[in-house]
């Protein structure tokens, strides 16, 4: 799969510069979180070239607010949230906004452990940590597909079925430094040698779940795309690759921390495909699966429906 051309930029912005370029060679952009981070999501929604998947949806996934309505909507189960700093009683996560491969996340156990360490010139969210085996979801909808498993609408489109779900492949994360932290102590010997953990993700690794998960995984994402429905009025809904970013605790319950409205660079390991999307199709990678999608939409002139 050589590319047609190459263009090669400094900066994300210079694509503004290329829309008219971009036109002329049918381009349709597939975006990513590099791109949604750094060519900025107003420019990105002005951007004046057919993009695949639901553009809009990225607005839902830019607010961590508006993210955890979306996915408590879905009937997903999430982290509790600290509002405010001072009633943390507990160990606590704190994130900033944005898809920065976990670059400056923090762990608090206290107002004072806060301080020390936030950002209050950034954006953040405080979340309850939550312990157990952090899985990362690749899923992809496709709303031109009548067969497979089929999301059930909800709200006004209770009684339709929206489009076809697939588990396309499953990844965990190596994070720097936090991964090699427990081999040094505990976090006060830690902190006493001045070390903090971070989580800027480094790698990611293949998994599989236990067989038991996976009908809880599909519910999870079966309501977050029937959700996405009904988000705003008009909702073209959630359209391709998306990942929910989960823990599974010792109980064997799902939290959903996060949601990713795209395809995510978890889904590397798996360019020849995934034990779960060999099920449907081998050698199915989410990259070819979004060109299979836009091809099939093509050829059944159906393309408006998949791009925005």
């Amino acid at each position: 799969a050589d590319p047609d051309e190459w263009l090669m930029l400094d900066d994300y912005r210079e694509m503004l510069d290329y829309a008219e370029w971009f036109r002329e060679k049918n381009v349709i952009i597939v975006p990513h979180g590099s791109l949604v981070e750094y060519l900025g999501a107003n420019n990105f929604r002005n951007l004046e070239v057919p993009t695949f998947g639901n553009r809009n949806i990225l607005h839902w996934e830019s607010s961590r607010a508006l993210q955890r309505q979306w996915l408590e909507d879905g009937g997903c189960t999430m982290p509790k949230v600290v509002e405010d700093p001072h009633n943390i009683d507990g160990p606590v996560i704190v994130k900033y906004a944005g898809a920065k491969g976990g670059r400056g996340y923090f762990v608090a156990r206290d107002y004072r452990d806060f301080r020390r360490n936030v950002d209050i010139e950034e954006e953040f969210t405080i979340q309850e940590y939550v312990l157990g085996c952090r899985y990362y979801l690749h899923f992809f909808f496709d709303p031109t597909a009548d067969d497979g498993f089929q999301v059930q609408g909800r709200g006004e489109h209770a009684g339709k079925n929206l489009g076809r779900l697939e588990l396309l492949s499953m990844d965990r994360r190596d994070e720097s430094n936090v991964d090699e932290f427990y081999k040094l102590g505990s976090l006060r010997d830690l902190r006493e040698m001045s070390l903090e953990p971070s989580f800027v993700v480094t790698g990611n690794q293949p998994v599989v779940i236990r067989e038991s998960l996976l009908p809880r995984a599909f519910e999870m994402a079966e309501g977050t795309v029937a959700a996405s429905y009904n988000l705003e009025e008009g909702s073209r809904g959630m359209l391709g690759p998306f990942c929910l970013e989960t823990i599974v605790t010792d109980q064997l319950e799902f939290k959903v921390f996060e949601i990713s409205a795209r395809i995510v660079a978890g889904s590397n390991p798996f360019i020849g495909g995934s034990p779960y999307s060999d099920i449907n199709e081998r050698f199915m990678s989410t990259g070819r699966r979004i060109a299979r999608s836009i091809r099939k939409a093509l050829d059944a002139g159906r393309l408006d429906e998949i791009i925005s």
